[in-house]
């Protein structure tokens, strides 16, 4: 299979979802009594879930189909256009943006759509195949979610999320029409590595905001030692295997990089916030700790079994690693417990954690 790079458009693409990144994240910072209530924890979800899903959406279409035409151009302007629509329309307050939000991520999975149908005469027959396929099945999930504008309240939002559940679905209940067309395997993990760039944005912009806030103590400058050390070893541990330690001649559907990675970048996200949220002690301790241990725990294990099958063999973790990571996870977790920590220790803890799994794994 020849070698698909990213193009210029692509990361271009890619800018956009900063901002929209960036306010889904925002949620998260709503703590209130010492919590971050079910309410906010659930709008996180369902607003990164389709700004998640839309990216893929394009990604994937350019990854098995893309060419640098001007046809191919103007579809990818026209997804700005309605990726920028969705991203003003993000907010908390579902019912004030919703037409707006509906008219960006619909028309964003409708052009997606029109895309695979304009090009799967053009191409060979198990391509004619996929593309038809995804072409066709699309609409579906697009109908059911058109459904929701004759309705009102929370039928609304479950005909919404009804129809994006479908559509995440299909390519999983039509992999055997995928399988015939791989995915560039090198190509979707370098897209995949970009968008968790922008993730990984946002922990240095927690940073910050923890260094703006900070009055200099001795625990303040702590807490930034260890985040920026912190993050630093989980950019380590990310992006040197895919550089060294994985195999991009795999042919496989990619669907372990796809729906893996939602993980990966929730818990991407939940750890920016738990940043800022930690060093400026707005959460209850006890949920403090199940918030950033949770985050942690849910990182570590998504990005193993994400990365475990594109791993040469001889490079994989054996369980005695698993074992020694799930242990660290858990003395601090139990210690923590004990005695009650002050929030540098805590996050000192985090950063002892991301060097040991860097380690391991590189």
């Amino acid at each position: 299979m020849v070698e698909k790079k990213v193009t210029w458009l692509e990361l271009f693409y890619d800018l956009l979802f900063v901002a929209a990144v960036s306010k889904a994240n925002h949620v998260l910072l709503h703590a209130d009594h010492g919590t971050i209530s079910i309410e906010y924890l659930t709008k996180f979800v369902l607003i990164f879930i389709p700004i998640w899903w839309a990216w893929v959406g394009q990604t994937l279409f350019n990854n098995r189909f893309g060419q640098d035409i001007v046809t191919q151009r103007i579809f990818m302007f026209l997804q700005l256009f309605f990726v920028l629509i969705m991203t003003a329309s993000l907010s908390v307050n579902f019912d004030h943006f919703y037409i707006p939000f509906f008219v960006g991520y619909i028309g964003s999975r409708a052009l997606t759509a029109i895309q695979y149908l304009t090009v799967h005469k053009a191409i060979g027959t198990h391509q004619q195949k996929t593309a038809k396929y995804l072409g066709t099945r699309f609409w579906i999930g697009i109908l059911i979610s058109s459904c929701s504008l004759f309705f009102d309240s929370w039928i609304r939002y479950a005909i919404l999320y009804a129809g994006i559940a479908v559509d995440i679905l299909l390519p999983l209940i039509g992999r055997r029409y995928l399988i015939k067309t791989p995915i560039h395997t090198h190509h979707l993990l370098e897209r995949f590595a970009l968008f968790t760039l922008i993730l990984l944005g946002e922990s240095v912009i927690s940073i910050l905001a923890v260094l703006q806030s900070s009055d200099w103590t001795l625990p303040s400058i702590l807490f930034a030692s260890y985040t920026c050390i912190l993050v630093i070893a989980l950019w380590w541990q990310y992006f040197d295997p895919i550089e060294r330690k994985l195999s991009k001649e795999i042919q496989t559907t990619g669907q372990t990089i796809i729906y893996g990675h939602l993980f990966i970048y929730l818990s991407m996200s939940s750890i920016a916030a738990s940043i800022q949220l930690l060093f400026k002690e707005q959460l209850d301790y006890l949920f403090m700790l199940g918030f950033i241990f949770g985050s942690v725990l849910l990182y570590f294990l998504s990005t193993s079994l994400v990365f475990h099958r594109y791993r040469h063999k001889h490079l994989r973790l054996k369980n005695y690693h698993l074992v020694i990571l799930l242990g660290i996870i858990g003395c601090f977790m139990a210690l923590d417990l004990v005695f009650h920590v002050p929030n540098y220790a805590i996050i000192g803890e985090m950063m002892v954690f991301f060097i040991v799994y860097a380690k391991l794994t590189t």
